[in-house]
């Protein structure tokens, strides 16, 4: 699973940055909200949307099938959190910060499935630097550029633009739950990283004793285990899928 998610991951940032590369609200971001509620839907934003959308009911689907692990219950809110988020703002049209939004989580996303795969090629050394690397994306990306540039916009900028309605609370609820979230996987990944840097090594999943239907995951040495956390996006982004612990014989992720 790991392969494909890399890939997607992988087409899908690559896309969003050619994309938001061109548009004015990339760079400023108060022109989210410029002329809103009538502005146009964009072929290349509707293609990035369903994309993005169609990944993510793939995600809480598949969940039910894979490994059972302990987050499961905060995994399943994510992505339900997410959908919402992606359903809601396309109805609503606030696809510009959405857009913004889901390009932000993706980043992190792709350095992780690396690190899962030089994992499972017996790659230790390749494998804890692309976790680290991931460990210091996700905190920038989540817990500082999520809340000064995502959540400003759509908490101060918003209001200051269009004044008060509905919608806007739904919207931040969601965004700020998002959040949330993301402090959570952040301290799972900074305490992975800690053991990583003490050790030597990633150490073991912390949910490498829950009980699982795959021999596979018996298998394989808990020794060689990867350590990481991922979000989604998260989405997020993003996830992105964005963010849970997942051992080496993980098949899952905002």
């Amino acid at each position: 699973f790991c392969r494909w998610r890399f890939t997607f991951y992988l087409y899908i940032f690559t896309y969003g940055v050619r994309f938001l590369k061109k548009t004015p609200w990339l760079w400023n971001t108060r022109q989210c909200w410029n002329g809103y509620p009538y502005q146009p839907l964009m072929p290349d934003l509707h293609y990035y949307y369903i994309v993005e959308l169609s990944f993510y009911w793939s995600l809480m689907f598949s969940q039910f099938i894979d490994i059972k692990r302990k987050d499961f219950g905060i995994m399943f809110t994510h992505h339900i959190v997410t959908v919402t988020l992606i359903t809601f703002s396309y109805v609503t049209n606030l696809t510009r910060v959405g857009t913004l939004t889901l390009c932000l989580h993706d980043a992190a996303d792709v350095v992780l499935e690396a690190a899962k795969m030089a994992n499972y090629c017996k790659c230790q050394k390749l494998s804890d630097l692309l976790f680290l690397t991931f460990a210091i994306v996700f905190i920038v990306s989540r817990l500082g550029i999520y809340p000064l540039w995502i959540l400003n916009t759509t908490l101060f900028e918003l209001y200051e633009a269009l004044g008060n309605f509905p919608a806007l609370w739904v919207f931040n609820v969601l965004l700020v739950i998002l959040q949330i979230l993301h402090c959570f996987w952040s301290y799972l990944i900074i305490k992975a990283a800690y053991k990583a840097i003490s050790k030597g090594k990633v150490a073991k999943d912390d949910r490498s004793d829950i009980e699982s239907s795959s021999d596979e995951e018996e298998t394989v040495p808990r020794s060689k285990t990867l350590h990481s956390t991922i979000t989604t996006n998260g989405t997020g982004g993003a996830n992105g899928t964005n963010g849970y612990l997942t051992g080496g014989t993980s098949s899952e992720e905002h």
